[in-house]
């Protein structure tokens, strides 16, 4: 089995393995021991870690922060396999960007032999990327 053939078997897998996910999120979960603030409360005492342990999933989304407190029990741990399996997407998907570079460099490029078929091309591609100029011509005045 050549390279080429083994990069595109590690790209189905990579695939497979990303449907298999199942359910996933963004952020992360932290654990909080909050004081309430009353005096007489036995979390006002210096030593006293606090009230908790309180969950809460937090992330930042589109340069928002969000959160939100997490019921110990099943909540907590849903939430919990969402956030893993997002961590496995992302290094699956970073796996998979790889993958495919190294399979985009090693695919052969086929040749155009047939001149006219080239001049075509050359058109289109001028057309797609060509230079837009930005220079006026020799004899404009800027106002």
């Amino acid at each position: 089995m050549d390279e080429l053939e083994r990069l595109e078997q590690r790209r189905k897998a990579l695939f497979d393995e990303v449907e298999s996910l199942g359910d996933f999120q963004r952020g992360s979960i932290s654990v909080n021991y909050r004081k309430c603030g009353k005096k007489n409360c036995v979390c006002a005492e210096p030593a006293h870690p606090g009230h908790g342990p309180q969950y809460l999933w937090n992330a930042t989304i589109e340069g928002k922060s969000r959160a939100r407190n997490l019921k110990l029990g099943p909540e907590l741990e849903k939430v919990q396999n969402e956030v893993s399996n997002y961590g496995t997407f992302l290094r699956l998907t970073h796996e998979l960007i790889e993958v495919n570079e190294a399979i985009c460099a090693l695919r052969p490029v086929e040749p155009i032999e047939d001149a006219a078929a080239l001049e075509t091309l050359k058109k289109k591609l001028r057309k797609q990327f060509g230079r837009k100029s930005s220079r006026k011509s020799p004899g404009s005045v800027r106002r």
